[in-house]
Formats: structure tokens, C-alpha cells, sequence
């Protein structure tokens, strides 16, 4: 095993999802880190997504948002989004890096378990 990828629930994710407009996306983006649920957030604006839904092909442009968080937070964070989400389904992906900066990991872990 490497050791930029350590085997328990301080391992990194990254958390996906994406929102209707720049505006709820920059509320959950901050709500995520002062909840200490996501060390950093970035949104990215201008995204088109293509879907079915209900029968019906949609486009629409969307915003998203990558949380960086850990494993441990993964339960909290998801149900978190889904609560504050203005979607009826939301996408919540994560993924785990296989390999990351330990420092970087390191600073991910200890904002997400800050009590401040």
C-alpha cells in the first residue's frame, strides 16, 4: 500500500454533486465547510448535463460542486446534501483518490475534525 493513500477513515474523498445555479451552490459549499463536513469545496459554473428524467430528456446548464472530505464524514455529508439539495434526486458521488499529497491529506483531516 502507498503511503499517500492510508487504509481507514481518515482516507480522503471527494464528494460530487452538482446544483441548479451558482448561488445554491455557493450556500451548500459554504455550509459544508463551516460544518466542518468538507475541508475545501470548489464549484465549477457552466457545466451541461443531459438526462432523463420522468420520461422526458433534459438539459440544463448546472454547477459542480467537488467537496473534499474523508471517509469517516462520508454518512454525514451525503445525508447532509440530501437534506439541503433543491433537487428531489440529487447526484452524491465519492470517490477515493488512490494516492494524494499526505500533507494535503493531513490538513483535509484535521479541518474536517475541528471543533472550532
Amino acid at each position: 500500500m502507498s503511503e499517500n493513500s492510508p487504509a481507514n477513515s481518515s482516507k480522503l474523498l471527494v464528494v460530487l454533486t452538482s446544483l441548479p445555479n451558482l448561488g445554491a451552490a455557493t450556500g451548500l459549499a459554504r455550509s459544508l465547510v463551516d460544518k466542518h463536513l468538507a475541508a475545501c469545496v470548489q464549484l465549477t459554473d457552466g457545466i451541461q448535463s443531459l438526462y432523463r428524467w420522468e420520461g422526458k430528456v433534459c438539459e440544463e446548464r448546472e454547477v459542480l460542486l467537488s467537496a473534499k472530505t474523508t471517509e469517516s464524514k462520508w454518512l454525514e455529508i451525503s445525508a447532509f446534501i440530501q437534506e439541503q439539495h433543491p433537487y428531489d434526486l440529487p447526484e452524491i458521488l465519492a470517490f477515493s483518490p488512490e494516492h494524494y499529497e499526505r500533507q494535503y491529506g493531513k490538513w483535509v483531516e484535521s479541518e474536517v475534525n475541528s471543533k472550532s
